[in-house]
């Protein structure tokens, strides 16, 4: 009854828009993006509209969504709230237990927030952070709408789904899965992509990363996502030498699983060939463009900004016990599109590695991927057909 109440005396701010999402640099960016294409809309209405963000209080969620900046120049959301978060896990874990009360009190410093916000809605990308959100707007009479990029649901998204007036997906495949009766809540859209990733210079990420315009060798870009990933690691470190006569490596290694003596060491011996970053922001699209092939896992948020730019990749997607398969999935269809090699499980070894790396020396190859990729990503910018569905709110 108390949330009836609310639902009907609470009256909304339609120049207030609220977002969610995160844990991980592919639960933010997308989000990011569509923020992005609502502010040009409403920019273009003489309209003007307040970004307000609702992210994990601990870890990089913050740092990354006031590091970004818009296609205007300006911080795509002007504001950042953070909330207590706990994990959705799969598996028994004493960590289920505490972090039931770090969502419960995530719940209710969300549900202050939105009630002080009154936002037109909330749009969620996902990640564990976002369910307490999606639960209190829910509560609250505020719309709500959550995307999902991958094939299948996350558990977050399972829950959000529960909450939400429209779930977005990136495939048709996705919506097929579910039942009858919900799919008409559903729209296709395709996986959101920053503007600013459009927009990318090529010679401005040669120029950031220090590369000399007389270079010859391609340029490798490794990626395992914000935290950074073991196994891709293990596989360049084991391999740097050979890679290093063949590519210049521009290698990622995480916010988690950096080693700052490590990366010092190889950043002298290999002068010029190895260049380690732990992780790379704002000048991420600059440096993708500058990129002649990646290797990366298959996280729906890096392949997207990889492919929107035609780039080579020769895939390492997480699997095993630990997840839902869903980066499997993300890489098999880039597999079939011939968008993009794949190195799933045992396949991961480092003479596969280079036999793939080795293909992609070939210019010729590369552009028979880079044409393949264009045909399956299409001209439509998913961010902006979902900020124009979500402009309707305003």
């Amino acid at each position: 009854m108390q949330n009836s109440t609310i639902i009907n005396i609470m009256k909304l701010n339609k120049n207030v828009i609220a977002f969610t999402g995160g844990g991980t640099a592919g639960h933010i960016y997308p989000g990011l993006a569509v923020a992005d294409e609502l502010k040009a809309l409403a920019h273009k209405e003489n309209k003007e509209i307040t970004i307000n963000w609702i992210g994990c209080s601990k870890g990089m969620d913050r740092q990354i969504v006031e590091k970004a900046i818009g296609s205007d120049g300006k911080r795509t959301a002007e504001n950042f709230y953070g909330i207590p978060s706990g994990k959705l896990r799969r598996y028994i874990s004493w960590q289920n237990f505490t972090d039931l009360f770090r969502i419960v009190a995530g719940y209710f410093a969300a549900r202050r927030i939105l009630k002080k916000l009154k936002p037109a809605f909330l749009f969620s990308k996902g990640g564990f952070v976002s369910v307490p959100p999606c639960l209190a707007a829910k509560h609250l009479g505020i719309p709500v709408y959550t995307h999902e990029c991958d094939f299948t649901l996350g558990l977050a998204n399972r829950l959000n789904f529960k909450s939400a007036k429209t779930m977005f997906v990136s495939y048709e495949e996705t919506k097929n899965r579910l039942p009858l009766a919900e799919q008409n809540r559903v729209v296709v859209t395709g996986n959101p992509v920053r503007p600013v990733i459009y927009k990318a210079n090529p010679q401005a990420g040669k120029d950031f990363l220090g590369i000399e315009k007389n270079n010859t060798k391609p340029v490798l870009l490794v990626l395992g996502g914000s935290s950074g990933a073991k196994q891709i690691n293990n596989l360049v470190y084991q391999n740097l030498e050979w890679l290093c006569q063949r590519y210049i490596v521009v290698h990622q290694t995480g916010l988690l699983n950096a080693d700052d003596k490590t990366e010092l060491e190889l950043k002298q011996k290999y002068a010029g060939s190895y260049l380690p970053y732990q992780f790379i922001y704002e000048q991420m699209p600059d440096v993708i463009s500058a990129a002649d092939v990646i290797l990366s896992r298959a996280g729906a948020n890096s392949i997207w900004e990889a492919a929107v730019m035609y780039k080579p990749m020769v895939l390492v997607p997480l699997c095993g016990s630990g997840t839902r398969g869903d980066q499997v999935d993300n890489a098999k269809f880039f597999q079939e599109k011939n968008a993009a090699s794949i190195l799933v499980g045992d396949q991961a070894t480092s003479e596969n590695l280079c036999n793939e790396l080795t293909k992609m020396l070939e210019e010729k190859t590369r552009n028979e991927y880079a044409l393949n990729i264009k045909n399956m990503v299409g001209e439509e910018r998913p961010a902006l057909k979902i900020a124009q569905l979500l402009y309707q709110e305003l």
